[in-house]
């Protein structure tokens, strides 16, 4: 019986060392490879640099599979896609020591060339750059672009002052390797100067309503002077029309239709016309026409 067991296990142990083998290549594989996929870069560096010229030990840049000894050396990586950081909060003040708060968004990639400078200085992430240094040349840009402006004129300018903060921003960053592909503010103002702007609004506002109201009243008295002269023509024009009318009829009207008119309205009744003498006269020919 212990014979069939020894030989059992003298079968399995070949097995045994080649699993354990296989096993052991597999970890020191997985502790010496990385890869670097088509959206990074890589950066390998030395732990331990003895030479002071090549400050941080860094060797380069490299993609795809990478092999290194992992206890001498070490690989780092930076995403090169584009990165979008929304900021909380920036409070700055302008020339007349106005305090505007400001909330910017930036959107930004790494330089693969300077990968190895930024690796090399900062030694941190994405994340703590977003945090560290990038924080620091916003804040930078907007309170040096601040001072140039007043309240009433960051206001007005808007628009000019955020493109000088980008120009002042992207001079700084990519500098260090940073390329700024978007960058948008929202700008606060103080409250006190919101209400005087809504004042102004306001009055602007009660202005442009009166001149309208204004406009309209004059336009409705010109719109009423118009009707009365129309209609003053109108009946001037009828006036003339109704003499011109009387004037043809009373014009074309002959004794003779004076004569039969007068017939047709006689009511039968004789004048009584006194003569000189008392009696009575009437002449009958020319009521009747003969």
């Amino acid at each position: 019986m212990e014979f069939g067991l020894k030989s059992v296990d003298q079968r399995w142990r070949p097995l045994v060392v080649i699993g354990g083998a296989i096993l052991f290549v597999m970890i020191f594989f997985a502790m010496c490879c990385t890869v670097v996929d088509s959206g990074e870069v890589g950066i390998r560096f030395h732990k331990w640099s003895l030479n002071e010229q090549d400050y941080g030990g860094v060797e380069g840049t490299c993609k795809g599979w990478v092999f290194y000894n992992p206890v001498t050396t070490s690989v780092f990586t930076y995403p090169t896609f584009t990165q979008r950081k929304q900021y909380e909060t920036f409070s700055v003040n302008a020339k007349d020591a106005s305090l505007f708060e400001m909330d910017p968004t930036i959107a930004y990639r790494i330089n693969p060339d300077k990968a190895c400078d930024i690796f090399t200085k900062y030694r941190v992430g994405v994340k703590e750059l977003e945090e560290g240094y990038i924080r620091t040349c916003i804040y930078e840009a907007y309170r040096t672009c601040a001072n140039q402006y007043t309240s009433d004129s960051l206001m007005s300018n808007r628009a000019n002052f955020e493109r000088d903060v980008r120009a002042r921003l992207e001079k700084s960053l990519m500098a260090e390797g940073f390329l700024v592909e978007e960058f948008t503010s929202k700008i606060t103002p103080p409250s006190s100067l919101l209400s005087m702007i809504d004042a102004k609004n306001t009055a602007i506002q009660s202005a442009l309503k009166a001149e309208n109201e204004v406009k309209e009243a004059e336009a409705n008295a010109k719109i009423a002077v118009a009707k009365a002269e129309g209609n003053a023509k109108a009946m001037k024009i009828k006036a003339d029309a109704e003499a011109y009318y009387n004037r043809t009829i009373a014009a074309s009207l002959s004794p003779m239709i004076v004569q039969e008119d007068m017939i047709e309205k006689w009511d039968g009744k004789m004048p009584q016309i006194m003569t000189g003498n008392g009696g009575m006269m009437m002449d009958i020919s020319k009521i009747v026409g003969k």
